[in-house]
């Protein structure tokens, strides 16, 4: 894939192994520091927008300072979102940053992009609004994801990190169309690392597909973004079997050049616990702004 913007000073190529990725970047800063502040007073809830969605949409998940998602949402912490939103709704948008090296097009339009692949389980339930549209949910989009394995290697690209196994060019890879309510489940694995990069995923949001028998065609890409994870549950999973068999270097979410700190607007998920032990799994929600 060719990129041909310019990487802005202080930051760093995306690399997989030792091969430098294309143009790993992060867009216009003017873009991804945009803010839409929607009314004044009371402003109704746009029907169906789940409150997680709303909480990660606040401005005070995005602080300065590093935001700490929790491992399970607080009965209190919703009722607070959820108060603070029939007040004043704050609408962000989500900062845009390269698709790095390893897209494919073509993506499976399905809900589960796990295969046979080995991790623990995520479930995300991601929001799409519409900031062109005083955040109104957008429907009918495709939202994309992939990302690499727990060894840190990605379909279509195997061995990018030093590991060898079976590519069918598809695991870890699709998409879902949004609901009526501009929402989409997707489940998959806790991705693994590889040298350069914090632990993420990417997501590409799509308006106007074709929808074909398992895959779509056309249709525009308006929002290109990442998904980033708390870095102290993280650090936890990938010293637990199966990420701690791969011993590439780690980079932390401190120190990535892609992630900015701005909390959820630079995609930082709220994650809950599915259970006791971080093996049995998270939810992980978000709202994305996107400009339509």
């Amino acid at each position: 894939m060719s990129m041909t913007e310019t990487p802005a000073r202080h930051e760093q190529p995306e690399q997989h192994g030792n091969t430098p990725g294309t143009g790993a970047h992060r867009r216009d800063k003017s873009v991804q520091r945009r803010r839409v502040l929607i009314g004044g007073g009371t402003v109704a809830v746009v029907g169906g927008l789940a409150v997680a969605g709303i909480a990660s949409a606040d401005p005070t998940s995005a602080k300065k300072g590093k935001p700490k998602p929790t491992k399970s949402t607080s009965a209190s912490a919703s009722a607070s979102a959820s108060t603070s939103a029939t007040t004043t709704t704050v609408c962000t948008l989500n900062a845009e940053v390269t698709e790095g090296p390893y897209s494919l097009d073509g993506a499976l339009v399905r809900e589960d992009i796990r295969e046979d692949k080995e991790g623990f389980e995520v479930r995300y339930t991601l929001t799409v609004v519409d900031v062109a549209d005083d955040c109104a949910p957008l429907a009918g989009a495709l939202v994309e994801l992939w990302h690499c394995d727990s060894l840190g290697e990605y379909s279509g690209f195997v061995g990018g990190n030093g590991h060898e196994e079976e590519d069918n060019g598809t695991f870890l890879r699709g998409g879902q169309i949004t609901d009526a309510d501009g929402q989409v489940n997707i489940t998959s694995i806790w991705p693994g690392h590889y040298i350069s990069r914090a632990v993420h995923v990417h997501m590409r949001v799509h308006t106007d597909v074709t929808l074909t028998d398992d895959s779509y065609t056309g249709g525009e890409v308006i929002h290109t973004g990442q998904l980033f994870f708390d870095e102290d549950i993280n650090a936890e999973i990938q010293a637990t079997s199966p990420y701690s068999e791969n011993t590439t270097q780690e980079t932390l979410l401190s120190d990535d050049s892609i992630y900015d700190d701005g909390g959820a607007s630079s995609g930082l998920l709220t994650l809950t616990a599915l259970g006791s032990s971080v093996s049995d799994g998270y939810a992980a929600t978000l709202t994305v702004g996107v400009d339509s």
